[in-house]
């Protein structure tokens, strides 16, 4: 088993700019995606309690460039768990792009969550949940854990 949950991808022609590199607004946006499929699978309870009144809230997202990617090219996007406190949950992304001489980290991102509760116009920072909590504790990077037992 590995340390980090990974989505797979192709980059595609509308994903790039006019010179032909990857736009970054689609760093971020996958960063969504890896987030939504680890939900998905790791973590199904969670989505129940989304649709119940359970909140994400994105309070912080970054992505450092280290090379180029163009159309066609394979990733790897890995989610790990960097930092997680009773009500906030930080992951890392590391895109990778493989090839077939071997794997390039080309960026790295971070993205800052909250949970929260209640109604839209009463919401309240909430801990959180149990079944994250253990989906995330293979993913947890070393001194992850700022007052929690994961």
């Amino acid at each position: 088993m590995s340390d980090y949950f990974e989505i797979r991808h192709t980059v595609g022609f509308e994903e790039t700019n006019l010179v032909g590199n990857v736009y970054y607004v689609n760093y971020v946006r996958w960063q969504g995606r890896c987030r939504e499929m680890f939900l998905k699978d790791k973590a199904p309870a969670v989505l129940e309690e989304i649709r119940a009144d359970l909140k994400l809230f994105t309070l912080k997202v970054d992505c450092e460039f280290f090379a180029e990617i163009t159309a066609f090219d394979e990733l790897s996007i890995r989610l790990r768990l960097e930092e997680l406190t009773q009500t906030q949950i930080q992951f890392t992304f590391d895109y990778v792009h493989l090839h077939p001489d071997g794997e390039r980290l080309v960026a790295r991102g971070r993205q800052r969550i909250a949970c929260m509760r209640g109604p839209n116009t009463a919401t309240v920072p909430s801990r959180v949940p149990e079944q994250l909590l253990e989906a995330l504790a293979p993913y947890a990077t070393a001194g992850a854990v700022n007052g929690r037992g994961v």
